[in-house]
């Protein structure tokens, strides 16, 4: 995961610390949404997947107005509502797509892309991002 990181760091302009916390994030929502089949593939496929994204999930439920607004629309675990914890995060709007795109790329090299693929058309709007 290392290597993963300090390409995101580098190619994103992430300090590494909030490189790691990002690919954490992102890592424990797929974890969290996906469906488990494809999901158990990819954690066994990435070493040291499962302990960055127990280190680093999101906490349940986003704060604020939009955060609100999103848990009483059933929005809690979106896709959105994980921006919006990047964000919260110190990630811009423009790093969240880069970010998103080198943990895919990565992921798809090392679990392959029909696993990758399910795990996107399982979660409404990740295709956006990948």
């Amino acid at each position: 995961m290392q290597d993963l990181i300090n390409t995101i760091a580098d190619k994103v302009g992430l300090d590494p610390a909030l490189a790691e916390k990002a690919v954490g994030m992102i890592i424990a929502f797929l974890q969290k949404n996906g469906p488990e089949g494809a999901v158990s593939a990819m954690m066994e496929n990435l070493p040291g997947a499962a302990e960055l994204a127990a280190a680093n999930a999101p906490a349940e439920g986003g704060g604020g107005l939009l955060g609100g607004l999103m848990g009483m629309m059933g929005g809690g675990g979106s896709v959105m509502a994980l921006g919006q914890q990047l964000m919260s995060e110190g990630v811009s709007m423009g790093q969240i797509g880069d970010l998103s795109k080198e943990v895919f790329a990565y992921a798809k090299d090392k679990v392959g892309e029909e696993k990758m693929g399910e795990i996107v058309a399982s979660i409404p709007g990740l295709s956006q991002f990948v």
